[in-house]
């Protein structure tokens, strides 16, 4: 059995990360391509069922459906603790999607981050969801159609290198062209209460 003292957030983003429950997501991804663009969006789910919880400690005991057993010490942060209850089942889920595309018109390099975050309300069982969307138009500096390698600068000066597999999408792409790149993930904990027999 794994111990660890985190947030009901935090720790959901390792159980998904693998860092917690290996091989224990259930997970999806979908390859959108369009003329100008393309773009990745993933989902993992993972059900675990509380099988101890300690008050005193803010601890809950979980296990996964192939058996694996983790404590979480819960934080303050997440409400209505005392809400939880032996064989709830505890979900949760990541959503994560970046899509690229190849700009019309030219505009200044730029990068924009917004986030979001609602809480249970009180009395309910514990949960939310967290989310960030991260947008950046970057310059397309270099092309290399030998590598199918294509150099982004953003807007702080930094370089990143991006492989393009496809080689008809690579020829549309020029150095002075910009890529807007938006990156969006999204995380849900719910707790649904145990179904009674």
């Amino acid at each position: 059995m794994k111990r660890m003292s985190m947030s009901l957030f935090v720790a959901a983003c390792l159980v998904l990360s693998g860092t917690a429950w290996t091989a224990e997501p259930e997970t999806n991804v979908n390859v959108t391509k369009s003329e100008n663009g393309a773009s990745v969006q993933g989902t993992s789910k993972v059900t675990a069922t509380i099988v101890g919880i300690d008050a005193a400690t803010r601890t809950v005991t979980l296990k996964t459906r192939s058996g694996k057993v983790i404590e979480l010490e819960v934080t303050d942060e997440v409400r209505n603790f005392d809400q939880l209850a032996v064989g709830d089942t505890v979900k949760v889920a990541y959503h994560e999607s970046l899509s690229l595309s190849l700009l019309d018109k030219k505009s200044e390099a730029s990068r924009t981050e917004s986030q979001s975050a609602e809480r249970s309300v009180p009395g309910a069982k514990p949960g939310g969801t967290v989310g960030r969307e991260v947008t950046v138009i970057a310059d397309v500096v270099a092309v290399n159609a030998k590598t199918q390698m294509v150099m982004l600068k953003g807007p702080k000066g930094d370089t990143i290198d991006l492989r393009v597999e496809d080689p008809e999408r690579l020829k549309r792409v020029k150095k002075g062209d910009q890529i807007k790149a938006v990156y969006t993930e999204a995380l849900a904990v719910s707790v649904e209460p145990a179904t009674t027999k």
